[in-house]
């Protein structure tokens, strides 16, 4: 994990200052509705794919990234794609109050890949 979360940090210069200094950023907001992103929420998005797609969980992760990636040629646009499906599936799940549903997941990538 600690290989994975420092490969996603590398990726991120523009965060790098922010981990330096977490004395300054501990306990700052990053409110959506201020078009800030939370650098932590999104560096722990691309481990938990990252993570998904060692072990192809939910089933299927794997085959849905390889067809994306062989359509964009870029991984880490790649990424940020799933990176939105799983939010929006994150988000339907918190909104019904229930647990994540990979279909939601699953029917949002397919729409990226079209």
């Amino acid at each position: 994990m600690e290989e994975i979360a420092l490969k996603v940090i590398l990726l991120h210069p523009e965060y790098q200052s922010i981990l330096d200094d977490t004395e300054r950023y501990h306990d700052k907001d990053y409110p959506p509705e201020m078009g800030i992103t939370n650098p932590f929420l999104h560096m722990g998005m691309h481990i938990t794919i990252k993570e998904q797609l060692s072990i192809d969980q939910p089933t299927g992760i794997r085959d849905r990234f390889e067809r994306l990636l062989k359509k964009n040629g870029n991984e880490h646009d790649t990424m940020h794609q799933i990176m939105e499906c799983l939010a929006e599936m994150i988000w339907q799940a918190q909104r019904s109050q229930s647990a994540p549903d990979p279909s939601i997941y699953f029917e949002c990538l397919d729409k990226q890949e079209n």
